[in-house]
């Protein structure tokens, strides 16, 4: 029987495609021990033990970007969480890690190096974040979400997805998605979303205030399914053909009636909609370092996707580039044809043959 210990959490990015793994490493050993190693601050501490796996805890302890208390502890509280993650390994004898990054894996990165067990490294995002760097160096195998990501000795294998988004068949749920919705099934659909919390600049270019597009989209012959983010304050204009949602639990439904997208360009997003050969405009989240622009550059490199900087989207921008972009089928059937060729859906698959590769198996 094989042991599994899979390192990861903080945000939904690292969690979501550690759980994809989880899944297809239980569904295809159901006797194999897979468990999770994770911080108590992170979305781990809910989402596992919920989907029913064993998390294991180690302490979170940030890499020191700058001179300060947290720096001045760092060299004592590491050598604690590595050597937390060693006795983790020996206790349940552990057979591979695999990382996603976040808090949890550096310290597994380490222990597993002198436990002599070898590692897997994933990484989501376009610019890896330093746990990642630094684990890749000496790890059995390395794989990436997208091209052009700077890890040494990687692999693109694509992004675990959520089986939802692997398994949707979008032309068979598009009548029940449009239901779900209140839209006409027979009609296209833009498709606009900022994540979880939404985004201010999309639901004010689209739909907040003068000058708001989204009497262009229904002027054009579309209908706009705008998902607001549970914060917002956007007013729903009860216009026939514009459905307004502080909140989608059911992305696949809005993903089966998408025949366009304007979104944020977060990994997981771009990954989905990659994936699901759906073209789209992104608009990076403009806080961080950058990595959103970067997530999206492979899509926008192939044409399956075009790209407005934050500062830039406004209502005009939505006229000027989205609009023409609702008319012209040709365009939109190469978009979706080249995201088609950027895009997988075996991205699960594809690091459980890394995870393999490094057993080898």
């Amino acid at each position: 029987m094989t042991t599994y210990l899979l390192a990861g959490g903080g945000t939904a990015g690292h969690v979501n495609p550690l759980l994809a793994v989880a899944d297809a490493l239980r569904a295809r050993e159901p006797d194999a021990d897979v468990l999770v190693l994770g911080t108590r601050e992170g979305l781990e501490a809910r989402l596992v033990p919920e989907r029913g796996y064993e998390l294991l805890f180690v302490d979170k302890v940030p890499f020191p970007r700058r001179p300060n208390r947290a720096a001045a502890a760092f060299p004592v509280q590491f050598p604690r969480a590595v050597a937390q993650v060693r006795a983790h390994i020996a206790e349940r004898g552990v057979d591979v890690v695999v990382g996603f990054g976040g808090y949890a894996s550096a310290p597994a990165y380490v222990a597993a190096r002198r436990a002599r067990v070898p590692f897997v490294v994933h990484e989501a995002n376009a610019r890896p974040g330093m746990a990642n760097v630094l684990g890749a160096r000496t790890a059995a195998r390395v794989g990436v979400a997208f091209e052009g990501t700077p890890l040494r000795r990687s692999r693109v294998v694509g992004m675990p997805l959520r089986r939802e988004i692997v398994d949707l068949d979008r032309g068979a749920l598009r009548a029940e998605a449009a239901a779900h919705f209140g839209l006409d099934a027979d009609r296209p659909v833009l498709l606009v979303f900022g994540g979880s919390l939404g985004a201010q600049r999309l639901n004010e270019a689209f739909g907040d205030g003068y000058g708001a597009a989204w009497r262009d989209v229904l002027d054009a012959g579309w209908q706009l399914l705008h998902v607001t983010g549970e914060r917002s304050t956007l007013a729903d204009p009860g216009a026939p053909g514009y459905a307004v949602r502080r909140y989608v639990d059911r992305m696949d439904l809005a993903f089966a009636l998408a025949d366009l997208i304007v979104s944020r360009a977060g990994a997981a997003t771009v990954s989905e909609i990659s994936a699901l050969a759906i073209p789209a405009v992104y608009v990076p989240y403009a806080v961080g370092n950058g990595e959103q622009a970067l997530n999206a550059s492979s899509a926008v490199r192939a044409g399956a996707a075009t790209l407005i900087a934050d500062a830039e989207f406004t209502g005009d921008r939505v006229r000027s580039e989205v609009v023409p972009l609702l008319a012209d089928d040709g365009a939109r059937a190469a978009m979706a044809a080249a995201a088609a060729s950027v895009g997988t859906r075996t991205g699960t698959e594809n690091v459980v043959a890394l995870i393999d590769e490094a057993l080898g198996r």
